[in-house]
C-alpha cells in the first residue's frame, strides 16, 4: 500500500531515501517501514501516518458532523507532529533519535525518519502471544515455527527473555530519570506502543504525543501543558490508537486529574506486569472508558498488588513482587518510587544487569577500568543470552575498538562472541570484517614506512590466533577480499613473533583460498620473507610453510602419532588440493632451499622435510640432478648429529631407490620395443662391426639369410623353414651309391668375411675341382649338425694345439652311427656345438679322413694341401693325431684367379676382420673342417672336427 502511496507524497524523506514497499512494524497510528539514504546507503527507519486511515474509521461511526470530525482529524495529526518535535529537541541515548524531521505529505500525512529499529514493543509482544497461541495447534504450518539444521520442526523464541526485560526496563527508566530530572517533562502515555527496539536491542522511548510539563514546574521548557480533560475525553470516532491509554494509566490523571512525574512510574509498574503476563496485556482492561476505569478502582481485588499476584496469569520475579511493584503500583504518588531509585533496585543488582550498566557507561571510564573490565568481560560472556550478545554487548565492542590500546582485549572478546553465538557467520561477516579492515589496512604512506605501533601489533597477534574462527565464519571470496590483505600485512610484520604467527596459520588459510591466490598472491610474499630474513627462526618457519604449501603438514602436527590418545584433526588433514603445484615446487622452492647458506642443524632439517615433500612429487630425473645433490651437500654438514645424519641418508636412499626403479622401468620398456636386437648390443666390438655375426637362433633373421641367397642367385634350396637347413644346400650326387647314403650333405663353412663358392670350394689349383660334395637320397638323409652353433673362438690357441682327441659331452666312447630321417626331418641340437659365431657353408667339403670302423671313401682323391694336408691325408680317424705346435707354418696355393700369398701361422691374437657389406670378402682357402686358419677354439670346446667324429 505504501508502494502506491508513495507516489502521492512529495517531500524529502522520499526523494532522498530508498523506502521499502511493506511497513517492517506498527506502532499506534504509525507504520514502520525501512529506508536507506541514496547519498551514503546508511539505514534508518522511515514512520508514515497516512491521514486516510484516520478518515476511514470515523465513517462508521454513522452520521456526524464533517467539520467536527475533520477538526478532531485535526487536532490529532497537530498532537502526532508534536511527538516527532519532541523528539528533535530530546537527546538521550535511551530516548529514540530522529534523523530527519517530520515532513507532510501531499495528501495531508505524516513522516519523518528515525534511527534504525526492528520493532515496537506493542509488536513484539503481539508476535509472542500469536507464536504462543499456535503452538498448541498440532501440524498446523506457523511462521514462528522453524526447522533445525537437522530436521526436527522447534518453535522459533523471540527475543524477549529475562535479561532482556531486565536490560530494556533499565532503559527505559533511564529515559524517565532524564525526562523528569533534565527535560522537565512527563511522558504521559508510557505504553509498549511508545517503547521501540533498535538494532542493538536497545529499548528507545518515543510517543511523546502526550508529554507536558508537570504541575507547578518551575523548569523551563518549549512544551505547551496537555489539558487533562480534553486528552481524557475518549472520541469514538477517532483510532484508539491515536488516544490515551487508560489501560496504563495512572488514577492520578483519571480520578485526582493531577499531572505529575509519579504517574508515569505507575505505568512503568503496569508495563512491567503486562511483560510478565499471557497474553501480554496491561492488568486493567478498561476498554477505553472512564468509567471502567474509576470501577476498578473501588475494589481492591481488581487493584493489582501482591496479594493477588498483581493479576499475573504466570509467575514475576521474586526481586519485582518484593520490592520493585509494590512501591510503583500503589494509589499515593509519594510512596513511589522515582526512576533513580528503581534503577539502584534488587532487581538489577546482578553480575550480567552490572556489566551492561557498566558497558553503557564505558566512554566515561578511566583507561584503567576499561582495561580492568575487558580482561574481566571474556568469563561473562557466557552467562549473557545470544540476542544480548549479539545485539547488545558486540556492537558496544565494535565502538570501543577505535581506543587502540584496548584493541587486543576487545578483539578478544570479540571472537569469543563469535564463538558463544550459534549463528556467528551473519555478525562477523556484516559487523566485524568490515571493522578489521578499517583498523588493520591503512592507507600507504608515500613519505616512509609508519612508525611502529604496539597496540595495532598485539591485536593483529590476536587476530592471528584466532584464525580458524575467521576462516570457518566466512567464504573464500570473503577471506581474499578483506582478510588476505591484513595476513600479507602479518607476514611482511618487523616483528618476528608476528611473523611467526601468521606463517603458523597456513594450515588454516590454504582451505579457504584457490590455487591462484595461493600460487601469485600468497606464495611470493613468503617467499620475499624467507629470501630478506636474517633471523634463523624465521628461517625455519618459512620452511615449514612451504612444506605446508608443498601438500604437507607441519612439524609439530605430523610429530602426533596419535599415541597419546588424542585425536589432532588438524594433523589428519592435508592442505587443500590447490596447493603449489609441481613446476612452483621444482622451480622455485627447491632453488630457494639451494641457496640456503647456514649450516644451522634446525634450518638443515626443516630443509630435508621440504626436500622429502619436493621429491615425492619432483620428476625422476629432477630427483637424480637437483634434490640429491643438495641433500648430499646439507647432509654433510658440521653441526649434524648422527640421529639428524641418519634422517638424510634415509630419504637419499628413498629418492635414489625412486629413481633407479623409474629408469630401470624406462630401459625396460625400451628394451620391449626394440626387441631381440638389443640383446646383440654387446657384439659392436666383434670385428669391429655390431653385427658381425648373425643370430644363433636363425629365426628371426630369416629374412637376412633369404637376402644373402637372393643376391647370390642360390634358388635351389628346398624352402626349408628348419634353423638347421638355413646353412645347407643339396648338391647332385648319385642317390645309389652308398658313400652318398653315409656322407654330410653340407656346404664347405664359410664364414661372414669369406665369400662361398657357390658349386665347391677350390682348396689349391685345379686338382681341387674335382672335389665334389655329397648329397642324400630324396627319401632320406643323414643327421646333420647345427654348425651354426659353435662357441667364441679364441685367439690363444689352435685347434692343432693339442692332440686330436674324439670326445662327446657325455663323456661316452665314440660310437659311429648313421640315422636315417624322412626328408625334411626337425633339426636336432647336438650337444657340444655352440659358438656366438654362425659360419656359412658354401660349398660341400668332404671329410679326407675315413674311419677304420666305418671303411667309407670319398669318390674323389684328396688333393693335395702342402704338407700338413699330406701329412694329415694317410691319417685315420682311429689314429692319434699328432700334435701341431702354435708355431708350425704352412702355406697354400692361391685359388684360381687370385694372387698368391702366404701364411704365417703363429700365435694367432685376432681373427681377420669382416667386410662391410657389399664388399667382396677375403676368401679363405683352409678347408672348412679343419676351421680357418687363425680363429682358435677354446680348450675346453670341442673343434668342428671332433664333434663329426662324435657324429659318425
Amino acid at each position: 500500500m505504501f508502494s502506491s502511496a508513495l507516489k502521492s507524497f512529495s517531500s524529502n524523506i522520499n526523494s532522498n531515501y530508498t523506502v521499502s514497499s511493506a511497513p517492517i512494524s506498527t506502532s499506534g497510528p504509525w507504520k514502520i517501514y525501512d529506508g536507506k539514504k541514496k547519498s551514503t546507503g546508511k539505514s534508518a527507519s522511515i514512520f508514515v501516518l497516512d491521514r486516510k486511515s484516520l478518515e476511514s474509521h470515523s465513517g462508521s461511526l454513522g452520521r456526524s458532523s464533517a467539520s467536527s470530525i475533520k477538526r478532531a482529524i485535526d487536532e490529532v495529526v497537530e498532537r502526532l507532529k508534536k511527538e516527532a518535535s519532541s523528539l528533535a529537541r530530546l537527546r538521550h541515548p535511551n530516548i529514540l533519535e530522529l534523523v530527519e524531521p517530520v515532513e507532510e505529505t501531499r495528501n495531508g500525512g505524516l513522516q519523518f525518519a528515525t534511527e534504525t529499529v526492528t520493532a515496537s514493543l506493542s509488536g513484539l509482544l503481539q508476535e509472542k502471544d500469536d507464536q504462543e497461541r499456535s503452538g498448541g495447534v498440532g501440524g498446523r504450518s506457523s511462521r514462528y515455527v522453524t526447522e533445525d539444521s537437522e530436521g526436527s520442526r522447534r518453535r522459533r523464541e523471540l527475543e524477549i527473555d529475562e535479561l532482556e526485560i531486565q536490560k530494556g526496563l533499565l532503559q527505559v527508566s533511564k529515559a524517565l530519570e532524564f525526562l523528569h530530572d533534565n527535560a522537565g517533562l512527563v511522558h504521559g502515555n508510557l505504553t509498549p506502543d511508545a517503547i521501540f527496539v533498535n538494532t542493538k536491542s536497545d529499548w528507545k522511548i518515543s510517543g511523546l504525543a502526550f508529554s507536558s510539563p508537570p504541575d507547578n514546574s518551575t523548569k523551563p521548557t518549549s512544551v505547551q501543558p496537555i489539558n487533562l480533560s480534553e486528552i481524557l475525553n475518549i472520541d469514538p470516532r477517532l483510532p484508539h490508537s491515536v488516544q490515551i491509554n487508560l489501560d496504563y494509566c495512572s488514577p492520578d490523571f483519571v480520578l485526582d486529574s493531577n499531572l505529575n512525574v509519579a504517574a508515569d512510574m505507575f505505568s512503568l509498574g503496569l508495563l512491567i506486569i503486562a511483560l510478565y503476563n499471557s497474553p501480554h496485556t496491561s492488568p486493567l482492561q478498561t476498554n477505553s472508558s472512564i468509567s471502567t476505569y474509576k470501577r476498578i478502582f473501588t475494589s481492591s481485588s481488581t487493584i493489582p498488588s501482591a496479594s493477588n499476584s498483581f493479576l499475573s496469569s504466570r509467575p514475576i520475579p521474586r526481586d519485582l513482587t518484593a520490592s520493585v511493584l509494590p512501591r510503583l503500583i500503589t494509589r499515593r504518588p509519594a510512596q513511589r518510587m522515582t526512576a533513580k531509585e528503581f534503577q539502584q533496585s534488587d532487581y538489577f543488582d546482578n553480575i550480567l544487569m552490572s556489566t551492561i550498566r557498566f558497558l553503557d557507561s564505558l566512554p566515561a571510564k578511566s583507561p584503567n577500568e576499561k582495561a580492568q573490565f575487558m580482561r574481566g568481560l571474556s568469563r561473562v560472556l557466557p552467562s549473557f543470552p545470544r540476542s544480548v550478545l549479539d545485539k547488545k554487548i558486540l556492537p558496544a565492542l565494535l565502538e570501543e575498538m577505535k581506543d587502540r590500546e584496548l584493541l587486543s582485549l576487545i578483539l578478544q572478546n570479540i571472537f569469543t562472541i563469535i564463538e558463544l553465538l550459534p549463528s556467528g557467520r551473519r555478525p562477523f561477516t556484516e559487523k566485524i570484517m568490515p571493522r578489521l579492515r578499517e583498523i588493520f589496512i591503512t592507507p600507504s604512506n608515500p613519505k616512509g614506512p609508519a612508525e611502529r605501533d604496539l597496540a595495532k601489533e598485539a591485536g593483529l597477534m590476536v587476530l592471528l590466533q584466532h584464525m580458524k574462527q575467521i576462516t570457518s565464519n566466512c567464504s573464500g571470496k570473503e577471506f581474499k577480499d578483506e582478510i588476505l590483505p591484513i595476513v600479507h600485512l602479518a607476514i611482511e610484520s618487523p616483528t618476528h613473533s608476528i611473523v611467526d604467527a601468521s606463517l603458523r596459520t597456513l594450515p588454516m588459510i590454504l582451505p579457504v583460498l584457490d590455487f591462484s591466490t595461493i600460487k601469485n598472491e600468497l606464495f611470493p610474499v613468503i617467499a620475499s620473507v624467507f629470501t630478506k630474513t636474517s633471523s634463523l627462526a624465521i628461517k625455519v618457519r618459512g620452511l615449514e610453510a612451504f612444506v605446508i604449501l608443498c601438500g604437507g603438514s607441519s612439524t609439530l602436527e605430523a610429530s602426533n602419532d596419535g599415541l597419546d590418545g588424542i585425536m589432532n584433526t588438524s594433523a589428519s588433514k592435508k592442505s587443500s588440493s590447490t596447493a603449489l603445484d609441481k613446476y612452483t615446487m621444482q622451480e622455485k622452492i627447491v632453488p630457494l632451499v639451494r641457496a640456503i647458506k647456514t649450516k644451522e642443524p634446525a634450518v638443515a632439517m626443516a630443509s630435508l622435510n621440504v626436500l622429502r615433500q619436493v621429491g615425492g612429487v619432483a620428476d625422476a630425473d629432477f630427483v637424480a640432478m637437483d634434490i640429491l645433490p643438495v641433500l648430499w651437500s646439507m647432509s654433510l654438514g658440521p653441526l649434524l648429529d648422527l640421529t639428524q645424519f641418519q634422517s638424510f641418508m634415509e630419504l637419499i636412499k628413498a629418492l635414489s631407490s625412486r629413481v633407479e626403479a623409474e629408469q630401470t622401468k624406462k630401459l625396460q620398456e625400451l628394451s620391449g620395443v626394440k626387441g631381440t636386437n638389443s640383446a646383440r648390443t654387446d657384439d659392436f666390438m666383434s670385428f669391429g662391426a655390431t653385427n658381425a655375426f648373425p643370430p644363433i637362433n636363425g629365426g628371426s633373421d630369416a629374412g637376412e639369410v633369404d637376402f644373402e641367397r637372393l643376391v647370390k642367385g642360390d634358388v635351389s634350396s628346398n624352402g626349408s623353414t628348419n634353423p638347421l637347413d638355413s646353412g645347407w644346400d643339396s648338391a647332385p650326387a648319385n642317390p645309389t651309391s652308398p658313400a652318398a647314403r653315409n656322407s654330410i650333405q653340407s656346404k664347405a663353412p664359410t664364414f661372414s668375411w669369406s665369400t662361398p663358392s657357390p658349386a665347391t670350394l677350390a682348396y689349391s689349383g685345379s686338382s681341387m675341382s674335382t672335389l665334389q660334395p655329397q648329397q642324400a637320397g630324396p627319401a632320406s638323409r643323414t643327421v646333420t649338425p647345427d654348425l651354426s652353433r659353435f662357441d667364441a673362438l679364441s685367439p690363444s690357441s689352435t685347434q692343432f694345439s693339442k692332440p686330436l682327441q674324439p670326445r662327446t659331452s657325455f663323456n661316452t666312447p665314440l660310437q659311429a652311427q648313421t640315422n636315417t630321417y624322412n626328408s625334411n626331418p626337425a633339426p636336432q641340437p647336438v650337444s657340444g656345438f655352440q659358438t656366438p659365431t654362425a659360419a656359412n657353408w658354401g660349398a660341400a667339403a668332404p671329410n679326407p679322413w675315413s674311419s677304420n670302423t666305418n671303411s667309407q671313401s670319398f669318390n674323389a682323391p684328396l688333393p693335395p694341401l702342402g704338407n700338413i694336408g699330406n701329412s694329415m691325408s694317410n691319417m685315420s680317424l682311429n689314429q692319434q693325431r699328432p700334435a701341431m705346435s702354435a708355431q708350425s707354418s704352412f702355406s697354400l696355393p692361391p685359388p684360381p684367379g687370385s694372387s698368391s700369398f702366404g701364411m704365417q701361422q703363429s700365435s694367432v691374437t685376432s681373427p681377420p676382420p669382416r667386410p662391410a657389406f657389399g664388399q667382396p670378402p677375403q676368401q679363405s682357402n683352409f678347408p672348412s673342417a679343419l676351421g680357418t686358419p687363425g680363429q682358435a677354439k677354446p680348450p675346453t670346446q670341442k673343434s668342428g672336427l671332433d664333434a663329426y667324429e662324435s657324429l659318425l
